[in-house]
């Protein structure tokens, strides 16, 4: 089953302000680096989300210093990078297309935030037949919000979408 690396949405913004500061970020990136590595070893594609708002004022504007890839990242040049402006990193993007034309049968989860993009994106990957993907565990994040902390919110997530939309699982490429 060929398989793709999806990074969703690591990003300067989540490192800039210790309001917006991920749970466990410094685990994240690292556990997030580790997947880079095991994927360039087994020659799955990389494929880097980055979230670009319309609002100017947001820290995730095109060309703000939040919306930058996050520094700490492994990214190389040949990784592809693909814009998205919503929640679902297939809507109108270039995502689906890519992963048809590269012939990818099996997604690998990773990034932030757990109840948002990611949630979205995993959801849409089931839609659009993706049903045998991975979440890697300990490699996605999020903030606390005014009624769950972070460690709740992806505890959460994590029991709602195991064996439906996406297994959890470690750093495994086939």
């Amino acid at each position: 089953m060929k398989q793709a690396l999806i990074i969703i949405d690591m990003q300067e913004a989540f490192f800039l302000d210790s309001q917006n500061y991920l749970f466990d970020s410094e685990k994240v990136v690292a556990n997030i680096n580790s997947l880079i590595t095991s994927a360039r070893h087994s020659e799955v594609p990389i494929i880097f989300i980055q979230h670009t708002d319309s609002n100017e004022d947001d820290d995730f504007a095109f060309g703000k210093p939040g919306w930058e890839l996050y520094h700490g990242l492994l990214r190389q040049p040949e990784d592809k990078v693909i814009q998205k402006t919503t929640w679902d990193a297939f809507y109108q993007t270039e995502l689906a297309q890519y992963l048809q034309e590269q012939k990818i049968e099996q997604l690998i989860f990773a990034g932030a935030q757990t109840e948002f993009c990611l949630d979205t994106t995993i959801r849409s990957a089931y839609s659009h037949g993706y049903h045998h993907n991975i979440l890697i565990e300990g490699a996605h994040s999020t903030v606390d919000s005014r009624v769950l902390d972070a460690q709740q919110i992806i505890k959460h997530h994590e029991s709602i979408w195991h064996n439906r939309f996406v297994n959890i699982g470690q750093n495994i490429f086939k």
